[in-house]
Protein backbone atom coordinates (compact mmCIF):
# COMPACT_ATOMS: atom_id res chain seq x y z
CA UNK A 1 0.00 0.00 0.00
CA UNK A 2 2.46 2.65 0.95
CA UNK A 3 5.19 3.66 3.08
CA UNK A 4 6.12 6.11 5.36
CA UNK A 5 9.67 7.39 6.37
CA UNK A 6 11.17 10.19 8.21
CA UNK A 7 14.16 12.24 7.07
CA UNK A 8 14.87 14.96 9.19
CA UNK A 9 12.01 17.19 9.67
CA UNK A 10 10.96 15.76 5.87
CA UNK A 11 7.84 12.73 5.68
CA UNK A 12 8.10 10.56 2.73
CA UNK A 13 4.90 9.00 2.11
CA UNK A 14 5.85 6.30 -0.86
CA UNK A 15 3.21 4.34 -2.51
CA UNK A 16 4.56 0.89 -2.96
CA UNK A 17 4.67 -1.75 -5.24
CA UNK A 18 4.95 -1.66 -9.38
CA UNK A 19 1.00 -1.44 -10.36
CA UNK A 20 -0.92 1.38 -11.39
CA UNK A 21 -1.65 2.33 -7.57
CA UNK A 22 -5.51 2.48 -8.06
CA UNK A 23 -7.28 4.22 -5.26
CA UNK A 24 -9.24 1.91 -3.48
CA UNK A 25 -10.87 1.77 0.04
CA UNK A 26 -7.47 -0.58 0.95
CA UNK A 27 -5.21 1.73 -0.58
CA UNK A 28 -6.89 4.99 0.61
CA UNK A 29 -7.19 3.76 3.99
CA UNK A 30 -3.35 3.40 3.99
CA UNK A 31 -2.59 6.62 3.06
CA UNK A 32 -4.85 8.31 5.80
CA UNK A 33 -3.50 5.82 8.16
CA UNK A 34 -0.04 7.58 7.36
CA UNK A 35 -1.29 10.86 7.06
CA UNK A 36 -2.69 10.21 10.86
CA UNK A 37 0.87 9.74 12.01
CA UNK A 38 2.61 12.37 10.26
CA UNK A 39 0.03 14.85 12.14
CA UNK A 40 0.69 13.02 15.00
CA UNK A 41 4.04 12.93 14.92
CA UNK A 42 4.41 16.52 13.98
CA UNK A 43 2.61 18.20 16.46
CA UNK A 44 4.00 21.35 17.52
CA UNK A 45 6.74 21.10 14.87
CA UNK A 46 7.76 22.36 11.60
CA UNK A 47 7.43 19.79 9.06
CA UNK A 48 6.66 18.94 5.19
CA UNK A 49 5.08 15.82 3.62
CA UNK A 50 6.36 14.86 0.65
CA UNK A 51 4.64 11.83 -1.45
CA UNK A 52 6.02 9.91 -3.95
CA UNK A 53 4.95 6.58 -5.80
CA UNK A 54 7.49 3.17 -7.27
CA UNK A 55 6.96 1.57 -10.47
CA UNK A 56 5.59 3.22 -13.98
CA UNK A 57 2.61 5.24 -12.50
CA UNK A 58 1.79 7.64 -9.82
CA UNK A 59 -1.48 6.50 -9.40
CA UNK A 60 -4.15 5.71 -12.75
CA UNK A 61 -7.08 7.04 -10.43
CA UNK A 62 -9.64 5.21 -8.46
CA UNK A 63 -10.29 1.31 -8.64
CA UNK A 64 -12.81 1.33 -10.78
CA UNK A 65 -12.88 -2.25 -11.34
CA UNK A 66 -13.29 -2.84 -7.56
CA UNK A 67 -16.43 -0.64 -7.73
CA UNK A 68 -17.89 -2.32 -10.74
CA UNK A 69 -18.65 -5.50 -8.49
CA UNK A 70 -21.76 -3.73 -6.82
CA UNK A 71 -21.24 -0.29 -7.67
CA UNK A 72 -24.33 0.69 -5.59
CA UNK A 73 -22.90 0.08 -2.40
CA UNK A 74 -19.16 0.41 -3.74
CA UNK A 75 -19.08 3.56 -5.82
CA UNK A 76 -20.96 5.83 -2.70
CA UNK A 77 -17.94 3.79 -0.37
CA UNK A 78 -14.98 4.67 -2.87
CA UNK A 79 -16.01 8.60 -3.40
CA UNK A 80 -16.54 8.68 0.50
CA UNK A 81 -13.00 6.97 1.22
CA UNK A 82 -11.23 9.22 -1.32
CA UNK A 83 -12.95 12.80 -0.06
CA UNK A 84 -12.09 11.55 3.62
CA UNK A 85 -8.63 11.01 1.83
CA UNK A 86 -8.25 14.12 0.61
CA UNK A 87 -9.60 16.15 3.47
CA UNK A 88 -6.70 14.54 5.45
CA UNK A 89 -4.01 15.48 3.22
CA UNK A 90 -5.73 19.10 2.24
CA UNK A 91 -5.39 20.11 5.82
CA UNK A 92 -2.71 19.10 7.13
CA UNK A 93 -0.59 21.47 9.16
CA UNK A 94 2.78 21.59 6.84
CA UNK A 95 3.62 22.14 3.24
CA UNK A 96 2.99 19.40 1.09
CA UNK A 97 4.99 18.47 -2.20
CA UNK A 98 3.49 15.51 -4.70
CA UNK A 99 6.81 14.23 -6.18
CA UNK A 100 4.93 12.82 -9.50
CA UNK A 101 7.46 9.84 -9.94
CA UNK A 102 5.18 8.01 -13.29
CA UNK A 103 1.57 8.85 -14.79
CA UNK A 104 -1.03 10.54 -12.79
CA UNK A 105 -4.53 9.81 -14.59
CA UNK A 106 -7.77 11.14 -13.41
CA UNK A 107 -8.27 10.76 -9.13
CA UNK A 108 -4.58 10.07 -9.08
CA UNK A 109 -3.90 13.39 -10.64
CA UNK A 110 -6.62 15.14 -8.19
CA UNK A 111 -4.55 13.30 -4.90
CA UNK A 112 -1.26 14.52 -6.62
CA UNK A 113 -2.18 18.55 -7.14
CA UNK A 114 -4.38 18.21 -3.55
CA UNK A 115 -0.58 19.06 -2.26
CA UNK A 116 0.73 22.46 -2.42
CA UNK A 117 3.18 21.75 -4.53
CA UNK A 118 3.54 19.50 -7.61
CA UNK A 119 6.90 18.37 -9.16
CA UNK A 120 7.03 15.78 -11.95
CA UNK A 121 10.43 13.61 -13.50
CA UNK A 122 11.09 14.90 -16.98
CA UNK A 123 12.11 11.81 -18.79
CA UNK A 124 8.49 10.17 -19.24
CA UNK A 125 4.75 9.90 -17.95
CA UNK A 126 1.92 12.11 -18.12
CA UNK A 127 -0.71 13.58 -16.21
CA UNK A 128 -4.02 12.76 -17.74
CA UNK A 129 -8.02 13.83 -17.08
CA UNK A 130 -9.33 10.57 -18.49
CA UNK A 131 -12.85 11.44 -17.29
CA UNK A 132 -14.23 12.25 -20.87
CA UNK A 133 -13.10 9.20 -22.52
CA UNK A 134 -14.21 7.06 -19.99
CA UNK A 135 -17.21 8.44 -19.61
CA UNK A 136 -17.00 9.01 -15.37
CA UNK A 137 -18.20 12.73 -14.42
CA UNK A 138 -15.93 14.94 -11.85
CA UNK A 139 -17.21 15.74 -8.38
CA UNK A 140 -17.43 19.10 -7.79
CA UNK A 141 -14.79 19.34 -5.35
CA UNK A 142 -12.34 17.46 -8.11
CA UNK A 143 -13.70 20.69 -10.17
CA UNK A 144 -13.29 23.46 -7.71
CA UNK A 145 -10.02 22.18 -6.79
CA UNK A 146 -8.49 22.27 -10.51
CA UNK A 147 -9.74 25.41 -11.01
CA UNK A 148 -8.22 27.05 -7.88
CA UNK A 149 -4.94 25.00 -8.69
CA UNK A 150 -4.87 26.00 -12.74
CA UNK A 151 -5.59 29.64 -13.25
CA UNK A 152 -5.23 29.01 -16.69
CA UNK A 153 -8.59 28.04 -18.01
CA UNK A 154 -6.82 26.90 -21.65
CA UNK A 155 -5.17 24.79 -19.77
CA UNK A 156 -7.65 23.53 -17.76
CA UNK A 157 -9.96 23.35 -21.13
CA UNK A 158 -7.21 21.51 -22.51
CA UNK A 159 -6.72 19.01 -19.49
CA UNK A 160 -10.61 18.30 -19.36
CA UNK A 161 -12.11 19.17 -22.75
CA UNK A 162 -9.36 17.66 -24.85
CA UNK A 163 -8.60 15.17 -22.40
CA UNK A 164 -4.86 15.56 -22.86
CA UNK A 165 -2.51 13.86 -22.14
CA UNK A 166 0.65 16.01 -21.14
CA UNK A 167 3.83 15.06 -20.47
CA UNK A 168 6.10 17.40 -17.47
CA UNK A 169 7.64 20.30 -19.56
CA UNK A 170 4.21 21.03 -21.32
CA UNK A 171 2.67 20.91 -18.35
CA UNK A 172 4.94 22.84 -16.35
CA UNK A 173 4.88 25.51 -19.39
CA UNK A 174 0.66 25.62 -18.97
CA UNK A 175 1.00 25.64 -14.75
CA UNK A 176 -1.12 22.62 -14.05
CA UNK A 177 2.65 21.47 -12.61
CA UNK A 178 5.10 23.56 -10.25
CA UNK A 179 8.41 22.16 -11.39
CA UNK A 180 9.37 20.02 -14.28
CA UNK A 181 12.77 18.06 -13.12
CA UNK A 182 15.31 16.90 -15.01
CA UNK A 183 15.96 12.97 -14.99
CA UNK A 184 13.42 10.16 -13.20
CA UNK A 185 11.86 8.90 -10.72
CA UNK A 186 14.95 9.00 -8.43
CA UNK A 187 15.61 12.66 -9.09
CA UNK A 188 12.19 14.05 -8.64
CA UNK A 189 12.14 12.71 -5.44
CA UNK A 190 15.45 14.43 -4.16
CA UNK A 191 14.10 17.74 -5.65
CA UNK A 192 10.73 17.21 -3.60
CA UNK A 193 12.99 16.22 -0.15
CA UNK A 194 15.23 19.55 -1.23
CA UNK A 195 12.47 22.21 -1.07
CA UNK A 196 10.78 20.17 1.64
CA UNK A 197 13.91 20.50 3.80
CA UNK A 198 14.28 24.13 2.95
CA UNK A 199 10.93 24.58 3.83
CA UNK A 200 10.93 23.03 7.01
CA UNK A 201 14.06 25.05 7.89
CA UNK A 202 12.03 28.07 8.18
CA UNK A 203 10.31 27.15 11.08
CA UNK A 204 6.54 28.17 10.02
CA UNK A 205 4.22 27.43 12.19
CA UNK A 206 1.66 24.78 11.04
CA UNK A 207 -1.69 25.91 12.33
CA UNK A 208 -1.33 28.94 10.87
CA UNK A 209 0.29 27.73 7.79
CA UNK A 210 -2.88 25.70 7.22
CA UNK A 211 -5.52 28.62 8.00
CA UNK A 212 -3.17 30.65 5.38
CA UNK A 213 -3.98 27.49 2.71
CA UNK A 214 -7.63 27.80 3.71
CA UNK A 215 -8.03 31.47 2.76
CA UNK A 216 -6.27 30.79 -0.07
CA UNK A 217 -8.59 28.41 -1.62
CA UNK A 218 -11.74 29.01 0.03
CA UNK A 219 -13.87 27.15 -2.59
CA UNK A 220 -12.23 23.99 -1.92
CA UNK A 221 -12.63 24.27 1.82
CA UNK A 222 -15.77 25.13 1.65
CA UNK A 223 -17.05 21.82 -0.16
CA UNK A 224 -14.68 19.65 2.39
CA UNK A 225 -16.75 21.87 5.16
CA UNK A 226 -13.73 22.72 6.73
CA UNK A 227 -13.65 26.58 6.13
CA UNK A 228 -12.04 29.10 8.68
CA UNK A 229 -14.44 31.32 10.98
CA UNK A 230 -13.30 34.82 12.02
CA UNK A 231 -13.46 33.25 15.64
CA UNK A 232 -11.17 30.65 14.65
CA UNK A 233 -8.52 32.91 12.95
CA UNK A 234 -8.75 34.85 15.64
CA UNK A 235 -8.40 31.99 18.10
CA UNK A 236 -5.16 31.27 16.19
CA UNK A 237 -3.74 34.67 16.11
CA UNK A 238 -4.36 34.62 20.17
CA UNK A 239 -2.52 32.11 20.90
CA UNK A 240 0.62 33.69 19.34
CA UNK A 241 0.75 37.05 20.93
Amino acid sequence: MCTLEKHGRVYILTLTGTDEHRLNPTTLGSIRSALARVRADSAGRSAVLVTSAEGKFFSNGLDLDWARVSPSERMPLLGSAFRATLTDLISLPMPTIAAVTGHAAAAGFILARSHDYVVMRGDRGFVYMSELDIGVPISGFAMSLLRSRITDARALRDLLLRSEKMGAAEAERKGVIDRAVEGGAEEAVEVAVRMGEEMAARGWDGGVYASLRKGLFPEVFKFLGLEDSEEEISRVFTSKI
